[in-house]
C-alpha cells in the first residue's frame, strides 16, 4: 500500500489539474506504483498466493482504465503510457 508521500509523487506527473485525484490517468499511476511493490514482494515471498490474488486483480482494473482510456481519449492514452513507461 502507498503512503500518502508516494501518493502525491506519482500523482504529480500525471494530474490533469490540481486537484486531480479520481482520473483515469491518476487511478492507472496509482495502481502501476503498487503493482511494482507487488511484483517486489512476490519475488521474495514466492507463496504468499492472497497477495498474487490482489495482484491480478489490480492488473486487471489497470488494464480495464487503460482500455477505457484508449477507446475515448487515444491522445490523453499515449501521453500516460510514455509517461509511464508502459508496454
Amino acid at each position: 500500500m502507498l503512503s500518502p508521500k508516494e501518493k502525491s509523487k506519482v500523482l504529480e506527473k500525471v494530474r490533469i489539474h490540481e486537484k486531480d485525484t479520481g482520473s483515469a490517468e491518476a487511478q492507472v499511476a496509482l495502481f502501476s506504483e503498487e503493482i511494482e511493490q507487488l511484483a517486489k514482494h512476490l519475488k521474495k515471498h514466492k507463496k504468499d498466493n492472497s497477495s498474487r490474488l490482489g495482484l491480478l486483480k489490480m492488473v486487471a482494473k489497470r488494464k480495464r482504465l487503460l482500455d477505457h482510456l484508449k477507446r475515448e481519449y487515444p491522445k490523453r492514452y499515449n501521453t500516460l503510457v510514455k509517461k509511464l513507461d508502459l508496454k
